[in-house]
């Protein structure tokens, strides 16, 4: 787990200060294996530092983003989630994300795999369009196991209308 001075190292290499607010959002997302809105790092850290303010925390996210320290996560809803970046091969996972309740699990099935055909992807765009790929992010948006039993409960099932009207 990288701890403050690999963080502040990372900071002074892009010439930005090093903060207590980013300090802590740093040390939350490392304590958690959620992921989390920049209403809920709010609500988790105000009791504990009341200076701090919710647009410091979307300012400190985006830019923690830009250093590569933080991952952001669209959820389809327009909330974004955030995940600390612990770096290295094991930590590498991609995520599902539920577009009815905003549920993301983690996931490394097939990885190997995944990361052979992205990385021939990677390579081909790369020389095709002359990019640096320095990341990827991989996200399958659906609806979880919850959220499809509630849609197909029998409740549900009488309260939604059917296609076409009903002619009898």
């Amino acid at each position: 787990m990288p701890g403050p001075f690999k963080w502040q190292h990372r900071f002074r290499e892009h010439c930005s200060r090093w903060t207590i607010p980013r300090e802590v959002i740093l040390e939350l997302l490392s304590r958690t294996s959620r992921h989390l809105s920049a209403k809920e790092i709010y609500a988790a850290l105000y009791s504990l530092y009341p200076g701090i303010g919710l647009t410091t925390i979307y300012r400190t996210l985006e830019l923690l983003g830009r250093l590569g320290l933080v991952q952001k996560i669209s959820t389809g809803d327009g909330r974004s989630r955030y995940e600390l970046k612990r770096g290295g091969s094991k930590d590498h996972h991609h995520h599902l994300i539920c577009t009815q309740c905003g549920k993301i699990i983690d996931y490394r099935d097939f990885l190997q795999e995944e990361l052979e055909l992205v990385k021939k992807t990677e390579e081909t765009l790369a020389r095709q369009h002359h990019f640096h790929i320095t990341d990827h992010n991989m996200e399958f948006l659906g609806m979880c196991e919850e959220c499809r039993g509630k849609e197909l409960s029998p409740v549900n099932r009488e309260a939604t209308p059917k296609k076409g009207g009903d002619k009898t």
